[in-house]
């Protein structure tokens, strides 16, 4: 069974590792920790586009993605020791929805779990839901994990 699990470091993010290292999967699964590194764009210059990416864009991308790298391979490290599972890990740039779900569709994914944030209302409408978006597009089954409610 190959299982997709996307992260981004939140709490509803190790709600879905939690929902990995728990399970006992079939002999010869394989898990693959993906983040997204969401690129931050730079603000366009009408006068000279082409001077948009500066130093300091590339040098922001290369920190969000190294952030993302290490977050993957920590992860992949807890679930690692469930020796019943192979582990590799991926970092992508761009729309975390799109990128899940290609992913899944590259590496012909049977699973993805994910965890959904909660949001509602205006928060989701203006943030869009990750979550949603993968169940309705992904072409496998998607598995939402949700971190424990406080009150």
């Amino acid at each position: 069974m190959k299982i997709l699990l996307a992260i981004d470091g939140s709490e509803s993010s190790e709600a879905a590792v939690r929902a990995v290292t728990i399970r006992p999967w079939p002999a010869g699964s394989s898990v693959r920790v993906l983040s997204v590194a969401q690129p931050v764009y730079p603000p366009a210059n009408p006068l000279f586009p082409e001077v948009a990416v500066t130093a300091e864009y590339r040098e922001i991308t290369a920190r969000v993605t190294a952030e993302a790298k290490k977050l993957t391979d920590e992860q992949a490290d807890v679930i690692g020791r469930n020796k019943a599972v192979t582990v590799d890990t991926t970092v992508r740039q761009g729309d975390p929805r799109v990128e899940i779900v290609d992913e899944a569709e590259r590496w012909g994914a049977d699973l993805v779990i994910l965890g959904s944030h909660g949001r509602t209302g205006v928060k989701r409408w203006l943030m869009g839901s990750v979550a949603e978006y993968v169940v309705r597009h992904a072409p496998c089954s998607v598995e939402v994990a949700r971190a424990a409610i406080k009150p």
